[in-house]
């Protein structure tokens, strides 16, 4: 993610947005004029008959939608955002219209194929919307506002002319690099402030979401969003309690260690009564802390190895940016030499993104549209503001009449490896929406969300030193267990350290949602969350006057967030089958499949599968197991867990949740009908 693995659900249109797809023929008559609800049924239509209709109306109508989405992420302003609005407004209105349609073939005889689409199109949306047409256009407006002020969220430490203002990038850029605790502190509380005036709009966000799962049989919104697992929802809640007990062990070593050398870093500060100090984790959220690596790194020196991609990126960048201005006058005027700058930025952001679409063609995968390269957004503008969250884009579900798949991605992309892995990352949601546009609109998803995150992070695990080195970003890798453990650790610090954050995200909504946390302590919960799971906390005491959820974009852009903890646990399921399907021999951590057509095609075949089958299905296909199983996770990271457990030999390791976090958990009574 940040835990740069973050796809854009289109504030709407979870399950929809997040696959993006390929439609059929065109819609019933008038389904897209301004105003228009789904296309009527029919007396005599069939179940048949009806889910081909609404996978053609939803085909018709996403280009629309989309575009207006893109515009709002991509040009902030009143009018980019009335007029997402107005097309999200449209789009639940249209969907709302279908599942009261589709009432009607309850308890009928239909394939399973047809029931499996009319079971997703229910669950179709991440925003259930009231059917009341007032309070469903003033859930669009909300959701609109929230990720408008998400993505044009400023920081000013001063009034006036003399103002020193950031947005999140910046303000990124100093828990990254800064090691001056205080310049961290205000820039993590900086942020931090951007959320506050969001409160009351999520608030009232929470109740109309609430309104609609209701209407459509869910205890709430929450419940909803656990029902999509092809299980109960109370089957998916005991599945993440199971799986985050396979992993915290784990985490666990990892956190004391990091404490350890943060006590090290920052005398009497590197700790808050056993917790990780939120401001001093290199990470907004504290969900990735890779960008310790200066303080966490176990071995420095030729023995271990450089992994310092991050230099070599700067380094390439600075390279180009050299040779565009010895082509210029030495005399440049600074106007031009900004321009020159933008180009370089531009031409080293794509030059990023064509060496991850290389591993992708070298698995037998498709090279992107040409499309892909006009209309990706790569650089921040610096002309507007724009969401520079990471997300990946499927605009059209594949395209028509032989027309390309218009697939983008939106990034503010700088020579980092943070930037460099979320790449790949995104362009796993890409290569997804390029596998399974062939199928019904209603089947273009993942397997189940979680899917969709694991695939381009299950690249991401075949970026080893090996690979790495191959092409140009680290130097020759000594065989020697300093390198192997150093290696190690860079990958736990983005994949285990994310594991808790990834986790207690949605454990905080499903509260919310349920009731069990509520307006008054929406700020206290939060906390009491992150540190039950995290083990952080912030220096000094957060009262209700702040909403810090908010600061996370998935909160005010509504994204679930329980896709991404699964997503780290497939991942390593995904890695080890497809090392196996490419004949690895050794330890799983070595393993690369760049370049092995074996392991792509087994891939490939998966992603074409979409949301067609059951996930467990489309998993046992590929690993040959129906469950989700961390003990990939386990076998990957051994030796660095037993290194740790050395490393913290008479610690005392773990921490105490303040007595204060006793959070009631979510309310798990599954409605009638919908198990």
């Amino acid at each position: 993610m940040n835990h740069r693995h973050a796809l854009l659900v289109l504030a709407i249109g979870a399950s929809l947005a997040l696959s993006a797809c390929k439609r059929e023929p065109t819609p019933a008559a008038g389904a897209d004029a301004p105003g228009a609800t789904a296309g009527a049924a029919s007396g005599d239509e069939t179940a048949d008959a009806f889910v081909a209709r609404v996978n053609a109306e939803l085909k018709a109508m996403y280009p629309e939608l989309t575009a207006a989405q893109w515009l709002s992420s991509t040009y902030i302003n009143d009018d980019s955002q009335l007029l997402a609005a107005k097309a999200n407004e449209k789009f639940l209105t249209s969907l709302n219209g279908w599942i009261e349609q589709s009432r009607k073939f309850e308890g009928q005889q239909m394939s399973p194929e047809t029931a499996r689409a009319i079971t997703l199109l229910k669950l179709g949306t991440a925003m259930p919307a009231p059917k009341d047409p007032v309070r469903l256009a003033e859930l669009t407006r909300i959701a609109t506002k929230m990720e408008g002020m998400y993505g044009s969220g400023t920081y000013c430490k001063a009034a006036g002319d003399s103002q020193d203002c950031r947005q999140l990038g910046e303000l990124e850029e100093v828990l990254a690099k800064s090691r001056d605790y205080d310049a961290q502190l205000d820039a993590w509380r900086g942020w931090h402030t951007i959320a506050q005036p969001m409160r009351d709009d999520y608030t009232r966000f929470v109740e109309l979401v609430n309104e609609g799962s209701r209407e459509l049989g869910y205890a709430d919104a929450g419940e909803m969003w656990r029902a999509g697992y092809d299980m109960s929802p109370v089957e998916l809640s005991a599945e993440t309690d199971r799986l985050w007990g396979q992993v915290k062990p784990l985490y666990e070593q990892l956190h004391c260690y990091a404490r350890t050398r943060l006590d090290a870093q920052y005398p009497g500060q590197g700790s808050v009564d056993g917790l990780l100090p939120a401001h001093l984790m290199g990470n907004m959220w504290q969900q990735d802390w890779g960008n310790l690596w200066d303080v966490l790194a176990p071995y420095s020196g030729q023995q271990a190895g450089s992994l310092d991609v991050n230099a070599a990126l700067q380094r390439q960048y600075q390279a180009l940016l050299n040779e565009r201005l010895s082509r210029e006058n030495a005399l440049i005027d600074t106007d031009s030499r900004v321009e020159v700058v933008r180009k370089a930025q531009l031409e080293h952001a794509q030059q990023m993104t064509r060496q991850a679409e290389e591993f992708y063609t070298s698995l037998g995968m498709p090279a992107l549209p040409e499309s892909y390269w006009q209309k990706t957004q790569f650089i921040k503008p610096r002309d507007r503001d724009v969401v520079c969250h990471a997300s990946a884009w499927d605009m059209n579900m594949g395209g028509e009449d032989g027309n390309s798949p218009d697939v983008r991605t939106k990034m503010c992309i700088k020579p980092s490896e943070e930037d460099f892995f979320t790449i790949y990352h995104e362009l796993g949601h890409v290569y997804y929406y390029l596998a399974y546009n062939k199928l019904p609109p209603l089947f273009q998803g993942g397997a189940h969300d979680g899917f969709h995150e694991a695939i381009g992070d299950t690249i991401e695990l075949a970026m080893t030193p090996t690979y790495l080195k191959s092409i140009g970003l680290v130097g020759e890798q000594q065989p020697s267990q300093e390198a192997l453990i150093n290696a190690q650790m860079r990958m736990a610090l983005a994949k285990v350290a994310f594991m808790p954050f990834g986790l207690m995200i949605d454990r905080w909504r499903w509260g919310v949602f349920d009731g069990s946390i509520t307006p008054e302590n929406y700020n206290s919960a939060w906390w009491e969350l992150k540190a039950k799971y995290q083990g952080v906390a912030p220096v000094t005491p957060r009262g209700e006057e702040f909403f810090d959820a908010g600061a996370k974009y998935h909160v005010p852009g509504n994204t679930p967030y329980t896709r991404y903890f699964l997503s780290h646990v497939l991942q390593f399921q995904f890695y080890k089958a497809l090392c196996d399907a490419a004949g690895h021999q050794g330890p799983l951590y070595e393993c690369t499949f760049a370049g092995n057509k074996a392991g792509g095609g087994k891939f490939w075949a998966m992603l074409s599968r979409g949301n067609s089958q059951p996930w467990q299905q489309t998993m046992k296909e590929l690993t040959g197991t129906e469950q989700m199983d961390a003990s990939a996770v386990l076998e990957y990271f051994s030796p660095l867990q037993d290194w740790l457990k050395q490393q913290n030999e008479g610690k005392t390791c773990g921490w105490q949740v303040p007595a204060t976090a006793a959070s009631p958990a979510p309310q798990q009574t599954p409605p009638p009908g919908n198990g």
